[in-house]
């Protein structure tokens, strides 16, 4: 086990493109998305739990997710579930979870990662990670795991890296742009240019490294924690979080770190491992099983001349009948049916917007 090794599971996002199954009562996190028994955040907790010490995973989740934390993660203990009072990004998540820490170890290595990834070739996946921590735990630098792209996709960042010198090989590269989801024109560049990798949201880095980051480039997240750090692991802390939080921007660590520190210390290991976030019904379509019309369904569905189409019934006692329908992504929670093509689902996540507007919270 590696004692000085730890993880922070970043588990309080409400995936508003993954309506209407996520839901902000219960997010897709907490959802069995691919029908393998366990939902996402369970495979996430237990895919670390091979090689990084139990006590040394740290689920970082709003409040109003504790229970469900609790129910799916039974083994996990009280004070390694931190709770956010509100969600204000992954910036002062990180930070949270980095002081909480320092408490613990000074000098620890940290993994952050979302709850919500689908990562296959876990033993490839084990060794880039254990690479970036005996970097991170060497060396002053932040490492990215970097996605090699496969599409000219819309919703991810991008990461530009150097190229090596002839002849040279290296584990990973030093990161030389962050870009935030480009148009389709701009990630069709990127895709052919053969130097961008997808930015997976995973980081690498040492405690002392992160938290001068945080001191060099936000430096008023660093005072607000630095500020409450003798409260926490004491009966203060939910207190002295909320009036944090309070404080807080909504900052990405994205924005806040990386991008201003890009031509220092921050790096990118190309992933050999395969990965997606889950983070549309499209990507969900790619990874389960589908018929040889190319339809994935699931409940009691009966398809006519339609090809290429993703069902997902919550009532298992309804029928559901398709007649000539192309590339459509197709969900029935019960309350809501959501009918978008494929190529609109980038679009979800302002629908949800609207309906909020428009209903209030019921169906979101």
């Amino acid at each position: 086990m590696r004692k000085n090794d730890f993880v922070i599971i970043m588990a309080g996002g409400i995936g508003s493109r993954f309506w209407p199954m996520s839901r902000s009562s219960y997010p897709k996190q907490f959802h069995d998305i691919l029908g393998t028994g366990k939902s996402m955040i369970r495979m996430t907790y237990e895919r670390f739990l091979e090689y990084i010490p139990r006590e040394n995973i740290l689920i970082v989740t709003h409040r109003r997710y504790r229970d469900l934390v609790k129910t799916q993660l039974p083994e996990v203990q009280d004070s390694e579930i931190l709770l956010e009072p509100v969600g204000r990004n992954t910036a002062p998540c990180i930070a949270y979870a980095s002081f909480k820490i320092r408490q613990r170890n000074p000098q620890a290595n940290v993994l952050v990662a979302g709850s919500d990834y689908l990562i296959l070739n876990t033993e490839k996946f084990r060794k880039d990670v254990e690479l970036g921590l005996d970097e991170a735990s060497k060396e002053p630098v932040i490492i990215t795991l970097g996605i090699p792209p496969t599409r000219p996709d819309t919703g991810y960042g991008y990461i530009q890296f150097h190229e090596p010198e002839e002849g040279d090989n290296p584990p990973y590269f030093q990161v030389k742009t962050f870009t935030e989801k480009p148009d389709l024109e701009m990630a069709k560049t990127f895709l052919n240019s053969g130097d961008f990798l997808w930015n997976s949201g995973m980081f690498i880095f040492s405690l002392p490294t992160i938290l001068s980051a945080f001191e060099a480039y936000m430096p008023d997240l660093y005072d607000i924690f630095e500020g409450i750090h003798r409260r926490l692991d004491t009966d203060e802390e939910a207190a002295a979080i909320e009036d944090a939080y309070s404080r807080c921007r909504n900052d990405s660590i994205d924005t806040g770190v990386m991008e201003k520190a890009q031509s220092e210390n921050i790096y990118v290991i190309p992933a050999s491992f395969d990965w997606s976030d889950l983070g549309t019904w499209g990507s969900v379509y790619e990874h389960v099983d589908q018929d040889y019309l190319g339809n994935a369904v699931s409940g009691n569905v009966v398809v006519y001349d339609s090809t290429s189409n993703l069902v997902r019934m919550a009532d298992q006692g309804k029928l559901v009948v398709l007649n000539g329908l192309n590339d459509f992504i197709v969900v029935d929670t019960g309350d809501v049916l959501l009918i978008c093509k494929k190529e609109n689902e980038q679009g979800i996540k302002g629908v949800v917007a609207d309906v909020r507007k428009r209903f209030g919270e019921d169906w979101v």
